[in-house]
């Protein structure tokens, strides 16, 4: 345990989910904070979750009300507010964060829009394009926002400093891999994280960057959705997966704070859901615009999400393993070409028997802890709008493998091994 808080830590949680509930059960393990207010839309959401300990208590939220946010904040002297809920929220709580006076976390970042005469090749609004443009508000007002700080992107991103800072003299790319051997008892089709995200961010056009071009929209640029496929090893026993450029923010994160000359992202999805994801799209599913079906309205996407299980409720029918990553390739300290595989592997039967979650909504959830606790000891500090890249790698990763997540590390030609940081 670290030392006793700067400041007495008061955080609102804005969304009692699969995620928002593990982060509460992982967080009522520590002692960095003095009370976190767990809200939701369902406040009986909110309710269940927080009765797992006394420093815990439940509101209502309007989570696409900034206001109903920043009420919040003012009415329970919030410090921190972390957003736990899905992208298409992210402005309204980010500046209802602001407006309320505390700072601000988030695992997810704004939401893009393709280019309009070319989604394919060329960016339009990128990932966290809205929230870096606040960037001034938020220094002036002395304010933090720490962006992205799930696992990926959150985690990935810290891997991208550590091996700045430590692995590496040039980096050629910076590739996050991520990739599973999960299935779920009972169920042909199960998504273990939120179909909406998955849907908005695997349909999306993807966007890679490339330092040659930054003459041209600063580097990035955009290719087909499932573009690039490569067939990735993944350790601890998940092993080949075939991996496709997906749209994510490490991409739009890592270059702003690490120097390299490429940055990637690719998930491992497999044959069949990428299939049922083009399929959504063609029959126009995919869409969040409101149709009228049977005189009321409603969002395709919603309906999808309606007709599918609750990720947070599988974890009891889940195999397997899933693994979150950063494969990085370049010249070591040394002066030697070198390839190393920074990583986390989470066994969904030792998250469901220790907190009694599943292990996709844990290993998102693990990582906004830990980075709270290194705000509330000091060990992180910072204004502005930042992504984890922009904070010294080494505290996060001792401080995850002491919340009982170690990490691993993997050089080409080496056996998998867990690692720590020196």
């Amino acid at each position: 345990m670290l030392d006793q808080p700067v400041r007495p830590m008061r955080i609102l949680l804005v969304g009692a989910g699969g995620v928002g509930a593990a982060f509460v059960a992982i967080a009522a393990r520590r002692d960095f904070f003095d009370h976190v207010v767990v809200t939701d839309y369902d406040i009986s959401r909110a309710e269940k979750a927080a009765a797992i300990d006394p420093r815990f208590s439940a509101a209502q939220v309007d989570a696409s009300s900034a206001e109903s946010v920043a009420a919040l904040v003012r009415e329970h002297a919030i410090t921190h507010v972390l957003n736990a809920v899905d992208p298409r929220f992210v402005m309204p709580i980010f500046e209802g964060a602001l407006a309320g006076g505390a700072d601000y976390l988030d695992m997810a970042m704004s939401l893009s829009k393709p280019h309009p005469e070319a989604p394919y090749s060329r960016v339009g609004v990128m990932l966290g394009d809205d929230q870096f443009a606040a960037e001034a508000e938020w220094t002036s007002a002395g304010r933090l926002a720490l962006c992205g700080m799930g696992v990926e992107p959150g985690l990935s991103d810290v891997f991208a400093r550590y091996a700045a800072d430590h692995l590496f003299s040039e980096i050629d790319e910076l590739g996050v891999r991520d990739g599973a051997n999960l299935t779920v008892d009972g169920y042909d089709f199960a998504p273990s994280f939120s179909i909406w995200t998955t849907i908005e961010e695997c349909l999306n056009p993807p966007v890679v960057w490339e330092k040659a071009r930054s003459d041209v929209d600063g580097g990035w640029f955009t290719t087909e959705p499932f573009s690039e496929p490569e067939v990735f090893d993944f350790p601890d026993g998940i092993g080949p997966v075939e991996c496709v450029n997906v749209e994510h923010e490490e991409v739009l994160l890592m270059p702003r704070w690490v120097d390299a000359k490429r940055a990637t992202f690719k998930y491992g999805l497999g044959d069949e859901f990428i299939d049922v994801l083009k399929t959504l799209h063609k029959l126009g599913l995919d869409s969040t615009t409101k149709v009228s079906a049977g005189g009321v309205q409603v969002s395709p996407r919603d309906v999808v999400a309606a007709c599918l299980p609750d990720p947070a409720s599988l974890g009891g029918q889940m195999r397997g393993k899933t693994c979150a990553g950063l494969h990085v390739t370049g010249t070591g300290t040394d002066g030697r070409p070198r390839s190393t595989y920074l990583y986390h592997v989470v066994d969904n039967e030792w998250t469901m028997r220790e907190y009694g979650h599943q292990c996709v909504v844990w290993q998102t959830a693990v990582n906004p802890a830990v980075a709270l606790e290194l705000l509330a000891t000091g060990a992180w500090s910072g204004v502005g709008v930042l992504g984890p890249e922009a904070f010294d790698a080494v505290p996060f990763l001792e401080l995850l493998s002491a919340y009982g997540a170690p990490w691993g590390q993997r050089d080409d030609g080496d056996q998998p091994a867990l690692g720590t940081a020196p």
